[in-house]
């Protein structure tokens, strides 16, 4: 699969399906107060390894090249690396290193499309040229993993083992066919379901999450649940694409099996449950993000839920907006039908960087400091790649979530987490969900038979990816 990879890079379409995995609708600022500030100082001196990168000793690089598609990563190294000193927007200090970021949005795979030509360049550019760190994205993590662009962890001298406290899907979806881990992540995207508090009090006659679960615990009832919402003016969702991800994220088999394209049995689930819901009008058949899609995230939208981990609810859906549900504290959050995850960041260290040792601090610093990640999880919402401190945080009766109306939503996160099993993801797993998501909405909207649905599918992706046949 590797040497599929690295002839690839330029030439793959592969689009993000979602707004750059956590922040491109709305980045979190993080903490930036004087308090803050004063334990950065002291944590420079006592935190990460001991040849840290930015120490006056080091003979590595003087300039640190780091490419990503929006903010976020840039505010997680700013309020939380220590010893980070902001210059001006696109650059900064780590001892006498010199921070350069590279941010290319997301849109039209302009961040992929920039990214694969440095990389193509990488062997050949002169030192403080070079990438030496860049984020990869969910939906297409595959297309790094398996490419000699990016370097095992080992080679930094970080082992698995070094990171007891992540969850194991994180690793997972960043192991190559050797089984060399590749990425590492801060962050996790367990997936719940939430749910319009004013909707679950009206129609149900409760808002709290063990009441809500009950009409929401399996396909069935939630279906069910569907046709006694729309009774009271309700669609049980904004989207039939809203709750795609819950089912593709729990199929047993591959995309492509031996070169050939498989549609497994549980991705037809949803396309049967998704027809019948749009044909009696219990959702309709917008794509996410669309402006009829976020109509929902606002009282008079008559939306009673929407799936998606904490980056959705807390930096997608209108929160900071007057007059939505989530700025009144209007939504809750509660496990749905079944677990899944949606979304995350995972950081590479591009081969040839020549500050493997900076590179190799940051990745450990904010990803197994367990203080820091409590204090991105308070000061930003996020649900960190760090099981003991969402642990403990799932019992901090001092934690809550204003836009959840007070909810502590960790314990439920966790509970979801867990039983995640990612072995049938695939690198053409992007491609192979934007594209049935696509032609299956013909489908639904009478534009098309079923068959017709599938075929355009079919011939789509044999399109993108020519060497695949069905």
């Amino acid at each position: 699969m590797k040497k599929k990879w690295i002839g690839a890079l330029l030439c793959l379409s592969m689009t993000a399906g979602l707004l750059a995995g956590c922040g491109d609708s709305g980045t979190p600022s993080g903490s930036n107060d004087t308090q803050k500030e004063t334990q950065k100082e002291t944590d420079s001196q006592s935190q990460g390894s001991d040849d840290n990168g930015g120490s006056e000793e080091s003979s590595e690089g003087k300039v640190l090249n780091i490419y990503v598609w929006n903010e976020e990563f840039k505010t997680r190294v700013k309020d939380y690396y220590p010893g980070y000193e902001e210059i001006d927007a696109k650059s900064g200090k780590i001892g006498d290193v010199t921070v350069n970021w590279n941010i290319t949005p997301s849109d039209n795979n302009a961040y992929q499309d920039n990214l694969d030509s440095t990389l193509l360049k990488q062997k050949d550019a002169a030192a403080d040229d070079k990438i030496d760190l860049f984020l990869g994205d969910a939906d297409y993590i595959a297309k790094y993993v398996y490419s000699d662009y990016t370097m095992p962890l080992s080679e930094l001298g970080i082992e698995e083992s070094d990171l007891p406290d992540q969850y194991q899907y994180t690793h997972d979806v960043a192991k190559d066919d050797s089984g060399a881990l590749k990425g590492v992540s801060w962050q996790a995207c367990p997936g719940v379901l939430f749910y319009n508090r004013e909707a679950a009090k009206e129609v149900f006659g409760s808002d709290k999450p063990e009441d809500v679960q009950e009409y929401v615990k399996d396909w069935d009832t939630f279906n069910e649940s569907a046709k006694t919402l729309k009774e009271k003016g309700y669609n049980i969702m904004a989207s039939a694409n809203d709750n795609y991800r819950v089912y593709s994220n729990n199929v047993t088999s591959k995309w492509v099996i031996d070169g050939k394209i498989n549609i497994d049995e549980n991705l037809m689930n949803w396309v049967d449950a998704s027809k019948e819901m749009v044909d009696k009008g219990y959702t309709g058949a917008y794509d996410l993000w669309s402006d009829d899609w976020k109509k929902g995230f606002y009282p008079e939208g008559k939306v009673f839920c929407y799936f998606g981990p904490a980056w959705l609810v807390n930096f997608s859906m209108a929160a900071d907006t007057e007059g939505s549900i989530g700025y009144e504290g209007g939504w809750g959050a509660t496990e749905g039908p079944q677990g899944f995850f949606w979304g995350g960041t995972w950081i590479f260290a591009a081969t040839g960087t020549d500050n493997p040792t900076l590179v190799k601090d940051i990745m450990m610093t904010l990803t197994t400091n367990k203080e820091i990640m409590t204090d991105i999880v308070i000061d930003c919402d996020d649900f960190v790649n760090n099981k003991p401190a969402m642990e403990e945080m799932a019992k901090d009766e001092d934690y809550s979530s204003k836009i959840l109306g007070g909810q502590n939503p960790i314990d439920i996160y966790c509970k979801g987490i867990d039983g995640l099993d990612l072995s049938n993801l695939t690198s053409y797993d992007s491609g192979c969900n934007e594209e049935f998501q696509h032609a299956m909405k013909n489908y639904f909207q009478g534009n098309a038979t079923k068959e017709e649905a599938l075929d355009q599918f079919y011939k789509a992706i044999v399109e993108k990816y020519p060497d695949l046949t069905y």
